[in-house]
């Protein structure tokens, strides 16, 4: 297991670092061999961290202080209890090695410290691995697989009460 440094970015702080993160896992993950360039990936995690003021960035930094995972947070709309983690990612080179799992062991502590009393995700119904990491930090399903609304491929909710 890689030992990281969990904690919450200053606004700002770290941005470029998790939308590259972003980009190698959602390359990786999707098996495309391009991936899409800081101009593309930024405005995605951007959009989240820009959302809210209660909206935050969780960097997993390993022990040189790099982005090797990342959690992008924003408030549900329709309940201010709740937090909806849009983006989590873990750069490739370091999958399987505890970075995801110490992120989600960190997320509810950093939730709660926001003011929420939930969290959920969504994740798509084929990305095993993810469900099996959700799941073992007692994350909950619930409703029915809906497509995404670019990809088409079914998602899945996710649930944590703390």
């Amino acid at each position: 297991m890689t030992v990281v440094h969990v904690r919450v970015a200053n606004h700002g702080q770290h941005l470029d670092e998790a939308a590259t993160v972003w980009a190698e896992t959602t390359a990786a993950r999707d098996g495309e061999a391009e991936i899409a360039p800081l101009e593309l990936a930024r405005p995605v995690i951007q959009a989240v961290v820009d959302s809210s003021p209660r909206s935050f960035l969780l960097v997993a930094l390993d022990a040189d202080d790099r982005v090797v995972g990342f959690a992008a947070v924003e408030p549900v709309s329709r309940d201010e209890s709740t937090a909806e983690v849009r983006y989590l990612g873990v750069r490739p080179t370091s999958w399987r090695r505890g970075v995801g799992r110490q992120l989600l062991l960190a997320l509810p502590t950093c939730l709660a410290a926001a003011g929420f009393a939930r969290g959920e995700l969504a994740v798509y119904t084929d990305n095993h691995r993810a469900i099996r990491l959700y799941e073992g930090r007692g994350w909950v399903s619930y409703g029915e697989p809906t497509p995404h609304p670019r990809s088409g491929r079914q998602e899945q909710r996710y649930r944590l009460d703390f």
